[in-house]
């Protein structure tokens, strides 16, 4: 299969040490499914999984060390089903978006990606601000709706619905999605 797509897994190598956690907990428990039949299909299409994570303020750890922290925490079940393999690549972040400061773009155009399938938490946050800066480096965005989680319900809906409307995203079932980018007829 030819690189035209990338998996990119968003901040769920996490220590859930935020006051928001024991709220997206349940989410998280909900988007494990998706996340993880994601990551199976990226690895047997070979389509390279790009973890984007934080590294919670640790500048000088690698991503091993934010793995392991994470599953140390308190919720390490939700991190152990979907840990990044050997072949996964990672990318540390400060900020909400997977592109803001980061070598995300550059490592995407040396693999040739035109489409960009985002998985993760949260939605309404890091998801969005995600897709937006994918959609403006005019990449085809994908958004497995069932394999996002959320901390505010109503939120994560409006901003399914922005990723919809305002960057053309593909939203639904990580089933239903393909890596293989679309033809540019079919684009919005």
């Amino acid at each position: 299969m030819d690189r035209t797509a990338a998996l990119i897994v968003i901040d769920m190598i996490n220590t859930y040490e935020h006051e928001d956690a024991d709220t997206l907990a349940p989410s998280v428990r909900t988007a494990l499914p998706g996340i993880r039949l994601l990551l199976d299909r990226a690895r047997s299409e070979r389509v390279p999984a790009i973890y984007v994570n934080d590294n919670f303020g640790q500048w000088r750890s690698h991503h091993g060390e934010i793995l392991r922290a994470a599953l140390s925490g308190r919720y390490a079940d939700l991190v152990e089903p979907i840990a990044p393999d050997g072949d996964a690549l990672f990318v540390v972040k400060a900020r909400h978006s997977a592109f803001f400061e980061t070598p995300l773009g550059y490592l995407l155009d040396q693999l040739g990606v035109g489409r960009v399938v985002l998985c993760g938490q949260v939605t309404e946050q890091c998801v969005l601000y995600s897709a937006l800066d994918a959609h403006i480096r005019h990449l085809d965005v994908a958004v497995a709706a069932d394999a996002v989680a959320h901390i505010d319900a109503r939120l994560a809906e409006a901003a399914l619905e922005m990723m919809r409307r305002n960057m053309a995203a593909d939203v639904r079932p990580g089933p239903d999605l393909s890596f293989d980018a679309p033809p540019p007829a079919a684009r919005s």
